[in-house]
């Protein structure tokens, strides 16, 4: 038996939805793959630079983890992993604290194990388990506190680096991401980076070295970390082979290497994982919203496969993986749902992340160029919660949900720190994440029944942490599709 019909002999009609399991011919779905591709591929290796890790390796795993993810739901939920945004913060916080690479891998496979588990417990218990646990004033506090945590990371190593250059690349992300319609403001901030990049390659040649403020220089003998240096540093391009495996972990290079675990790390980095059911969450429901498809039964499916693809990543040395919104939003533009074009995506990143020179050109990417993107894209994560509370109708007139809330944010955006023992300090979002979950539940037990009735929120709705959609572009696909599922299904029944 074919894992994929072939849609209407391979023709697709205007207005005509290819499901799931269904595909074009293969010539139509590699073209579809490589705009996947496309889709995912900026944020996919800007993030594993932003946690000090290796985009080549991340990207390579991208691949890996998604064809796990389309095994485990057994093809039925069309989506694609790339590196999540969600655990910047965390690596930035363990960096802070003395911190490797090791350690933030170590730290982040604890989170995939969690969202394995909490995906078993939805797949036996039932989706609605998450909204009683992590109702949408909860879900959106602590996508905020992600966020705003990030503030000091751009103020103090991306945008001292090179201001200017930031200073422009932050105005091209914002005039892409708004003045650009359709599938390239999709790509906004992967186009950014690539215009970034040219721009201090072009000032290199014109004005010479910068200087300013290096996060490798600092030592006793600079402080301030300020040396002379070009904004494009190609030395380890050149020497980098065209094809070959990631490299290992060695000096100051980081690639692949095996995690190593810390308790205080992973108690850091757990909070993360609220995030990410939330995400997971989000994304099952548009794409069955899309599709016409009911889909909470592969809920729990969905974010156990995620939280194994993290597992598996990590424990290579690769960043942690999620759905990706942009993604979704190439499903509804092209309205072709077929899980094919995910295998060919996931095939086209493996086969990249086969090329170390590709790996070094991405690590070679300016911290000016950096810094634009991250103001951006840090107040984005942080905004999206307010965008949480907003779409669900989150009542702050309530002070079972103002109070808790208040209190969680300020915690994780002020960095405020808890110390346990002299060996253990729990501080910023982990903290804030804490204080939110339990404060918002003590909170409901004691109050007044007509307070409880009212707080919360309603059903979950969620965009990815980190990401952005274009509503105009996908909003009336989504309503067109969802009525050609409908009548396509009733087809179906009559036939």
């Amino acid at each position: 038996m074919a894992l994929w019909t072939l849609h209407n002999g391979g023709v697709l009609e205007p207005g005509a939805v290819v499901a799931p399991h269904e595909r074009l011919g293969w010539g139509k779905t590699i073209g579809l793959g490589a705009q996947h591709v496309v889709a995912m591929f900026g944020a996919t290796f800007v993030f594993p630079i932003l946690m000090g890790l290796n985009p080549q390796l991340a990207v390579m795993m991208s691949g890996v983890a998604t064809l796990l993810f389309l095994a485990i739901v057994r093809g039925r939920v069309p989506s694609y992993l790339g590196s999540s945004a969600s655990f910047v913060g965390v690596a930035t916080a363990i960096y802070a604290a003395g911190g490797s690479p090791a350690h933030v891998s170590g730290a982040m496979l604890w989170c995939g194990v969690a969202l394995a588990v909490v995906g078993v417990v939805i797949h036996l218990a039932g989706a609605t388990v998450i909204h009683r646990t992590l109702p949408p004033v909860v879900t959106g506090a602590v996508v905020m506190l992600i966020g705003f945590n990030l503030a000091p990371v751009v103020a103090r190593t991306y945008w001292p680096q090179d201001q200017w250059v930031a200073l422009v690349v932050m105005l091209v992300v914002v005039l892409l991401n708004v003045g650009v319609r359709g599938f390239l403001s999709r790509v906004a901030i992967f186009l950014a980076l690539l215009i970034g990049y040219a721009v201090s390659w072009v000032l290199d040649l014109v004005a010479g070295p910068i200087t300013s403020f290096q996060p490798g220089a600092v030592s006793a003998q600079n402080p301030t970390g300020v040396v002379e240096h070009l904004r494009v540093d190609w030395s380890a391009v050149s020497a980098a082979p065209w094809f070959g495996f990631p490299p290992a972990t060695s000096g100051t290079t980081v690639g692949w290497h095996l995690p190593q675990f810390s308790l205080a790390y992973a108690l850091l980095a757990l909070p993360v994982v609220i995030a990410l059911i939330a995400e997971n969450t989000g994304h099952v429901k548009a794409v069955a919203e899309m599709t016409g498809a009911p889909l909470d039964q592969e809920m729990g499916r969905a974010i156990m496969a995620d939280g194994l693809g993290s597992v598996l990543a990590t424990g290579v040395g690769a960043g942690p993986t999620t759905t990706y919104a942009e993604n979704i939003g190439v499903m509804a533009a092209t309205r072709v749902y077929s899980t094919a074009a995910y295998v060919v995506a996931a095939l086209v990143a493996i086969v990249f992340g086969f090329s170390p020179k590709f790996g070094a050109i991405i690590s070679a990417t300016p911290g000016g160029v950096l810094g634009g993107i991250c103001v951006v894209l840090y107040g984005m994560i942080g905004l999206l919660g307010a965008k949480i509370w907003k779409e669900n109708g989150v009542d702050f007139g309530n002070p079972v949900n103002l109070v808790p809330v208040a209190a969680g944010i300020i915690i994780g955006i002020g960095d405020t720190s808890l110390r346990i023992t002299d060996d253990f300090t729990l501080g910023g979002i982990a903290l804030g994440t804490v204080v939110t979950v339990a404060l918002y539940h003590l909170a409901h037990a004691v109050a007044p029944r007509h307070l409880r009735d009212t707080a919360g929120g309603s059903s979950l709705v969620l965009d990815t942490p980190g990401m952005y959609v274009d509503e105009d572009y996908v909003e009336d696909d989504v309503e067109d599709d969802v009525e050609d599922g409908k009548n396509d299904g009733e087809a179906r029944r009559r036939r």
